[in-house]
């Protein structure tokens, strides 16, 4: 999922290890490093949820020890190792080296222990005081909604009930249902949160939506050559602020936010808000195969999947791939490659109608979407819509 800063979200479940001596800690380092490696190049988020943490399911001090000497060995770097077992190891090969550190944005720790919270404020005084920021501490699930969006979280049922209970015991009964409130009517300059249909009607059939000509248009002006264009987080309140002009359908200036990396999150995260993806449900399967095509005939298959899209989410997209398709031109100044871009913009362009994508699925998702931006010309040269 992601955070409210669009950000990507990383979670780790105690309650889904199992016993120590049934798993192999060696493949579990291994996974703890492929999986940060998907995501550190940018800025992130992680998600530690402690219940379910038991003396059966502790990884003994040796792999600690491992793991430490690993993460050492190829990140060389002056650290302190917190000895509070799982809490540690997470501290330990995911942010205390420089490389998994740098853009770490956040660490929510969900339902902590007394024992961890000493252990903290032993240790807080060698912690920098930086990084020490990015710790929050969480007693409820309902506290989560404040910070990402709790909805995307795959949550273990045990720890759901975990949390139920807690709340039970502190209200001396159990929580009754939470009512929702039917949602509101989109207003009609909303621009965040509807299908690409409703802002067409509401904007003379303009088929590009008006904060996609204006984040476009702006960056390709000041941004294009700005180092880490779309990696880099912006200001939450600054992002709600300009979510709600454009939702009420008033102008706004980007100039006045003095901050480059504005536009480039408002951006994403209007894709990422739309209903329906911009490259559709439907064609979510076909894009998970393009990693069984041969190499020669990718493009070819990524030009046939694209065909096959709506009118106006074909137009969309390629104003949206040959903005892109710029952007990559100019990685010599912004570091900004196909490859990066595609890591960005991957989710934000597809996702499963049910649940959330799983790891496996980065690699042909991410893939799909670096073709379109590297083959941009020869992707969208053979369809013209009327409009367009």
């Amino acid at each position: 999922g992601d955070d409210n800063s669009g950000r990507k979200v990383i979670t780790f479940s105690c309650c889904r290890m199992p016993p120590s001596h049934q798993l192999n800690h060696t493949r579990l380092l291994e996974y703890l490093k492929y999986t940060l490696d998907q995501y550190v190049e940018n800025d992130y988020t992680v998600v530690y949820f402690h219940y379910g943490l038991k003396s059966l399911n502790k990884p003994s001090l040796k792999w600690l020890q491992t793991a430490y000497k690993e993460f050492d060995r190829k990140y060389v770097s002056k650290i302190l190792v917190l000895p509070s077992m799982i809490f540690k190891s997470l501290l330990t090969i995911s942010f205390s080296f420089p490389r998994y550190k740098k853009n770490l944005k956040a660490l929510y720790v969900v339902h902590p222990t007394n024992f961890i919270k000493i252990l903290w404020n032993i240790f807080k005084p060698l912690i920098s005081h930086k990084f020490g920021k990015k710790i929050t501490y969480l007693n409820y699930l309902s506290d989560l909604r404040e910070h990402l969006k709790y909805d995307q979280l795959n949550i273990p049922q045990e720890v759901i009930r975990h949390d139920e209970n807690l709340r039970g015991k502190q209200k001396g009964k159990l929580p009754p249902v939470a009512k929702v409130p039917p949602p509101r009517p989109p207003l009609p300059t909303q621009q965040f949160g509807v299908s690409l249909q409703y802002i067409k009607d509401k904007n003379k059939g303009e088929l590009v939506p008006p904060v996609m000509k204006e984040t476009v248009s702006y960056l390709k002006i000041k941004g294009l050559q700005v180092e880490g264009l779309f990696r880099r987080s912006a200001s939450v309140q600054a992002i709600k602020d300009v979510q709600k002009l454009y939702n009420q359908g008033k102008s706004v200036n980007f100039d006045d936010y003095h901050d480059i990396h504005i536009p480039a999150v408002i951006l994403k995260t209007f894709l990422r808000e739309l209903p329906q993806p911009l490259l559709t449900f439907e064609c979510y399967d076909h894009i998970l195969g393009i990693t069984s095509v041969e190499s020669s005939l990718r493009v070819t298959r990524c030009k046939q999947i694209i065909q096959g899209l709506p009118e106006h989410n074909y137009v969309v997209l390629k104003y949206l791939m040959c903005f892109l398709h710029m952007v990559s031109q100019e990685s010599i100044y912004n570091r900004m490659t196909a490859s990066s871009l595609a890591c960005v913009f991957g989710l934000n362009l597809i996702w499963p109608s049910k649940g959330t994508a799983s790891l496996s699925a980065l690699v042909p998702l991410n893939l799909f979407t670096e073709l379109l931006i590297d083959f941009y010309t020869n992707i969208f040269n053979s369809r013209t819509v009327p409009g367009e």
